[in-house]
């Protein structure tokens, strides 16, 4: 899933952004609500992690413009105040879960596929592999492989962009990190270990020299 942290604690960031990263998600991270309201008006997120005690717009404030706005985005509030009745503040301010801190880490991975599920990510097909981005399933031919968390989020991202060239620092950024050793050959080892578990079907990874990776169906003249 594409992921949006919005938390101004730098070390409670770099922890969520690490461990969702980890998990396969493509995570965005903000500090403050102004920047997070601002940013969902432009770019689409399968969930948003929201801290309460933000600078400039607190997080119950974002969350109230936001669904204010339109944005039906699913929402978890992460937050230091666990009372009841501020729980109830949170959901009736538009959030769909609220997780006190600090929380299990387990705990946390478990909502967001939660939030995912309510969000109905769509199925992924090219040709005859298909991605089920909720039960993280992959088959080809009506065959399963099996992924690793890393390169399912690849695979994922490479049919997202069916079709376009995309580019071997555009894979670093949105499946590993901005700041992932750019001189590593992360990404070739990666997609040599897709195409090898793609059988037959390995022609659905095409390289474009010069460029990067691009996905496509079979039948393409691309």
């Amino acid at each position: 899933m594409k992921l949006l942290v919005v938390e101004d604690n730098p070390k409670v960031a770099s922890f969520l952004v690490r461990a969702l990263s980890e998990e396969g998600h493509v995570v965005d991270q903000l500090s403050d609500g102004r920047s997070a309201l601002e940013q969902l008006e432009h770019v689409p997120y399968d969930a948003i992690l929201l801290d309460w005690m933000l600078p400039g717009l607190d997080g119950l404030s974002v969350c109230r413009a936001a669904r204010d706005r339109g944005v039906r985005t699913p929402i978890l509030i992460l937050t230091a105040r666990g009372e009841v009745g501020e729980k109830i503040l949170g959901l009736d301010a538009g959030a769909d879960d609220y997780l006190p801190k600090p929380f299990d880490l387990g705990e946390l991975l478990a909502r967001v596929r939660a939030l995912g599920r309510r969000a109905s990510a769509p199925t992924l097909r090219l040709g005859t592999l298909v991605l089920d981005p909720v039960s993280r399933q992959v088959t080809v031919a009506g065959r399963a492989i099996e992924l690793t968390t890393r390169e399912l989020a690849l695979l994922a991202y490479l049919m997202q962009h069916a079709g376009r060239a995309v580019s071997r620092s555009e894979l670093l950024q949105k499946v590993w990190s901005t700041s992932f050793d750019r001189a590593s050959n992360v990404v070739e080892v990666h997609v040599k270990n897709l195409r090898e578990k793609l059988g037959d079907q390995e022609g659905l990874i095409q390289t474009v020299r010069g460029v990067g990776y691009r996905a496509v169906a079979p039948s393409s003249d691309a």
